[in-house]
């Protein structure tokens, strides 16, 4: 079984920072790419920022410059660093991971977290 834990949301005035973080455990073989997705009432869920096993970090538009994506391969973590933010980045933050679990090690899949609520007041 693997899971995929969230932390670190919670309220924050527009132009603070929060700092989300991730930690995936259980019978795993192998992480690929991690990422953080947000879904906002009444909205699709939307890619925040993605980081694949190598470093290479991708970001939505909305949030380069402000938002950085990093990872820990032995610890098998991934954490999102949210400065400057604003009222539109209020959403609940999901974090995901495409893993080879160990029981099945010739393919992946992706797994999700709970999801962790982030709200921004203007």
């Amino acid at each position: 079984q693997v899971q995929l834990v969230e932390s670190g949301g919670g309220l924050v005035q527009a132009g603070g920072s929060l700092r989300l973080s991730c930690a995936a455990s259980g019978s795993i073989f192998s992480i690929n790419s991690m990422g953080w997705y947000r879904q906002a009432p009444g909205k699709q869920r939307e890619l925040v920022a993605s980081i694949t096993r190598g470093g290479l970090a991708n970001y939505a538009s909305s949030v380069k410059g402000r938002f950085t994506i990093s990872r820990d391969n032995d610890k098998n973590t991934v954490t999102l660093q949210m400065n400057s933010l604003r009222a539109e980045d209020t959403a609940v933050y999901y974090c995901s991971a495409d893993i080879r679990a160990k029981i099945i090690p010739s393919s992946s899949r992706d797994y999700w977290g709970q999801g962790t609520q982030v709200t921004v007041s203007s």
